[in-house]
Formats: C-alpha cells, structure tokens, sequence
C-alpha cells in the first residue's frame, strides 16, 4: 500500500510538472508572438508618420520663411458659395463665419503682429461705392489688406475706388469687370505692385458657372512688416 501510494504521488508530481512545463513554454511563445507584432505595429505606424505629408498654416503647400505670414485665400462661387480668407491658420472670412456677402470682401490685418483688425464687406451691385471708398482712405499704413470678389464686385466702382484700392498694390483692379472673380493681397503704404493678385473674367464662353467664371484662388506668403 505505502508502495502504492508513493507511486501515485511520484506520478501526480509527474503531470503537474509536465502541464506548468507544457503552459509555461505556450505562454513564451504567445508573449514572444505579441511582443513581435508589438513591435512591428510600431514600426509600420513610425514609417506611416514618416510618409504622411507635413501640413502647413492655412493648408498651403510650402512652409513660409521665418517673418513671414502664411495666407490662403479664395474668391466666391457665383452667388452660392462665400469666399474664403485664412491667415496664419487662422480663418478671417467665410461663409461658415458668416462674415462674407456679396461684392468686394475685406480683412484688414496688422503688419507687424498678424492681428486681425477688421472685416468688412461692401455690395457693388445694389450698394453705394461711397462708405467702400471712406473705409479705405481710412486704412493706416502698414496694414496687410485683403480682397475677395463675390457675385458682383465692379458694378458700383467708380474711379476713385479702383484708385484707392490701386495705391494698395493692386494692377488688375483697374480692368475688374461685372462679375469677374477676384482676390488680392496688399499693403497700405506698398512702394511697389504687389504680387498677390488672380483675376478672371467673366466669360460666357468660358465660364464654369452659368453667368460667373470658375473659383480663384491664392496662396503665399507675406512679409513681416520691419520697423
């Protein structure tokens, strides 16, 4: 019987270390298999990240040089959709802002900070040109100003508003014809004509609207005004 019994206990001792032997190594293995892929998640999400394209203020396609500020900007479509004005990813004007109407859009912006400083729109169709015309002769100097058509923005100009607003650095204000598509960016005080300026005409035979020529858009980089 004692025999019989210290052969069981010696059989029982058996199993048990066999089970915890055959558990512990089909545990390695499963932590050996989730440490791996693990590892191998991680380094698929590090190439992922490496790939993915860098994004940039305003969605533009380049990083702007140090002292400058990024903008994008893009005019009305017909009389549907509003313009857009984005500054330092920032967006001044839209039509989800409710800010924008029809004729010629404005924000005016600090030169040295990149504050906004004011945001307007002014209707040259059924409007007057006479309060557009008050708005920029009050414009200070150093201040970044930018423009956007929507549905009409030349009806209601007159000489003295395609002046002002040439004096900003504008060369195709001159010509902006019933609605022609627009979007400028200037300064007043420029010295020189700006180079932030899309126009197109409105052409029946060209137009992607029935009535307006296609969306215009912009984008780059303004330099920092330097005392």
């Amino acid at each position: 019987m004692r025999v019989a019994g210290a052969a069981k206990l010696v059989v029982a001792v058996a199993v048990f270390l066999l089970t915890f032997y055959v558990i512990s190594q089909v545990f390695e293995i499963k932590m050996d298999a989730s440490l791996g892929n693990l590892f191998a998640r991680s380094a698929l999400d590090a190439v992922v990240r490496s790939t993915k394209p860098p994004r940039y203020k305003c969605g533009i396609s380049k990083a702007c040089p140090e002292k400058h500020f990024a903008f994008k900007m893009a005019s009305g479509a017909a009389n549907v959709v509003g313009p857009k004005i984005c500054l330092e990813d920032n967006v001044l004007m839209s039509g989800v802002k409710n800010n924008v109407g029809r004729g010629i859009n404005v924000a005016l912006v600090n030169g040295k900070t990149g504050e906004l400083i004011d945001t307007r729109f002014f209707d040259m169709w059924g409007g007057n040109v006479a309060p557009f015309i008050e708005f920029l002769k009050a414009i200070q100097d150093g201040t970044i100003v930018l423009m956007g058509t929507y549905d009409d923005g030349a009806t209601k100009l007159n000489d003295e508003a395609r002046r002002l607003i040439a004096e900003l650095g504008s060369t195709s204000i001159t010509h902006l014809g019933f609605r022609d598509n627009w979007v400028f960016c200037g300064g007043k005080g420029i010295k020189t004509k700006s180079p932030f300026e899309q126009h197109i005409k409105n052409n029946k035979d060209t137009n992607k609207y029935e009535g307006w020529p296609e969306v215009v858009e912009m984008e780059g980089c303004i330099p920092q005004k330097q005392d």
